[in-house]
């Protein structure tokens, strides 16, 4: 009699408050589906206590590159930051704040933000002598030259030094059409080999190209599983290369330039088996082959020291730079002495291309690896992270694509997984978010929609499980 009594009085009650009713129902079925409040991700403890900055303040550096440098001259974010410190896989702004440097100085950060054995080596050197220039003799070119080409496979056993990854580029571009007598050269589209007069040719990305002279550079399609025509296949992508040369050469090229991990084109990595089938067909043709391994050298990809082998191939000329002086300025051209060779018919010459300081610290930076083990551990913690992101995939429709291996990943966001039509303006919001919560990513790719994950390789477990969680908390957000 109560329950009778107790049921109908509840059916009164939704009868004089139909809203109150309905309310509490839809509240009740909803909350099982209702994301749980968070709170934001930590970021893993470290012990390194920034010195007090008394420096220019950001706004007023912001103002001064208004009116004192190039309007080309970009930075990130809405209110980009004042960074003034530097330690291992950190940076710290003007006011103390830590971030996680998830992007290296743009993938130039190998060892890690002043890392003590590299500055010892540059301090110390550049108390003896600083600068002389290769007419004269100077023990550490030849020590650092002697330490990179053991590196290399095959007959890559002659080094140019140079001061940064376009300078490599334009260099290796003259000695493949010096050593084949021909003026043609290849590149891939979605490219970037650099931003000079000559390498804004080869790059394959209209957002880097002015309009000028391109100067007989042919670019083929990009071999790009995720976007290209042909998915993974590498027979058709390399069959294009070879009508390329038969209908838009003279049948007779001077090289082909390709990164095997495509860095500002947003960390794409070339379909398997395609290098080996291209350099064929190049090399047919009269042809050399370029590895530009700027971004991808000394063991970042974690399975190998250079991109290159991952497609099991030795190329003829190998150009690298960025991680190659952890900061320094310092960019190399290995190639083999016959093609080297070529450029001894007239002065070549570079005033800064190996001095005494950045040849120092490309040493220390070759040593560091070797003795941190840096190439096994980009593999270890590459291969969680991986893991992690995939597995953050599958919980939000927003990633479309994760690409890469070891420490040189990109995580591709669309709107649309079928029509992998670019997420632009959730990738600009997510951006600043990542920001405010201390992870600082950078971005690539034609539609700037590609996260590119390419940390100092000391990066850690705990550092790829707070970027994940990070990066989840703000995707749940939008």
């Amino acid at each position: 009699m109560a329950a009778s009594l107790l049921r109908r009085g509840a059916v009164a009650s939704r009868r004089r408050c139909p809203a109150e009713a309905l309310r509490r129902l839809v509240s009740s079925e909803a909350a099982p589906e209702r994301a749980p409040s968070r709170t934001p991700p930590e970021m893993p403890p470290f012990e390194h206590q920034p010195r007090p900055y008394a420096g220019m303040a950001g706004a007023e550096i912001l103002e001064k590159r208004k009116k004192v440098l190039g309007p080309s001259v970009f930075h990130y974010y809405q209110k980009p930051l004042n960074i003034v410190e530097g330690k291992m896989q950190y940076l710290y702004d003007e006011q103390g704040k830590r971030y996680l440097d998830c992007f290296g100085g743009i993938v130039t950060v190998s060892c890690g933000h002043c890392h003590p054995d590299i500055v010892n080596a540059v301090v110390e050197q550049t108390k003896l002598l600083q600068h002389t220039t290769t007419i004269y003799l100077h023990h550490a070119i030849v020590e650092f030259a002697e330490a990179l080409t053991s590196k290399m496979p095959g007959n890559l056993k002659v080094a140019y030094f140079v001061n940064s990854g376009t300078e490599a580029n334009e260099l290796a571009m003259l000695m493949a059409r010096l050593y084949s007598g021909n003026l043609s050269m290849i590149a891939l589209r979605n490219a970037y080999h650099g931003g000079s007069a000559g390498t804004i040719g080869l790059t394959g990305l209209q957002t880097w190209k002015y309009p000028i002279p391109q100067g007989e550079i042919h670019h083929v399609m990009n071999p790009d599983p995720y976007r290209g025509t042909f998915g993974s296949d590498a027979a058709a992508y390399a069959k294009e290369v070879e009508e390329q040369i038969t209908y838009g050469s003279s049948g007779r090229v001077a090289g082909f330039i390709a990164e095997t991990f495509q860095g500002v084109g947003g960390a794409v990595e070339l379909a398997p088996g395609y290098l080996k089938l291209a350099y064929d067909i190049v090399r047919k043709a009269g042809g050399v082959c370029i590895a530009d391994e700027v971004q991808s050298g000394f063991g970042r990809t974690g399975s190998h020291y250079w991109g290159f082998q991952t497609q099991d191939v030795i190329p003829d000329i190998v150009t690298m730079a960025k991680g190659i002086g952890n900061g320094l300025p310092l960019g190399a051209v290995v190639t083999t002495p016959e093609i080297a060779s070529v450029l001894a018919q007239k002065i070549q010459f570079n005033t800064f291309g190996g001095n005494p300081v950045c040849s120092a610290g490309g040493l220390a930076v070759l040593k560091v690896l070797d003795k941190e083990k840096r190439q096994a551990h980009c593999a270890d913690v590459g291969s969680h992270l991986v893991e992690r992101l995939k597995s953050l995939q599958q919980k939000h429709e927003l990633i479309g694509d994760v690409r890469g291996r070891g420490l040189m990943l990109g995580v591709e966001l669309v709107t649309d997984r079928k029509e992998k039509t670019p997420a632009k303006a959730e990738t600009a919001e997510l951006f600043e978010k990542l920001k405010d919560l201390g992870i600082l990513v950078g971005k690539g790719g034609l539609h700037g929609n590609v996260f590119r994950i390419k940390p100092p390789m000391c990066f850690s477990k705990d550092d790829a499980d707070f970027l994940v969680d990070a990066m989840d908390y703000a995707m749940s957000g939008l």
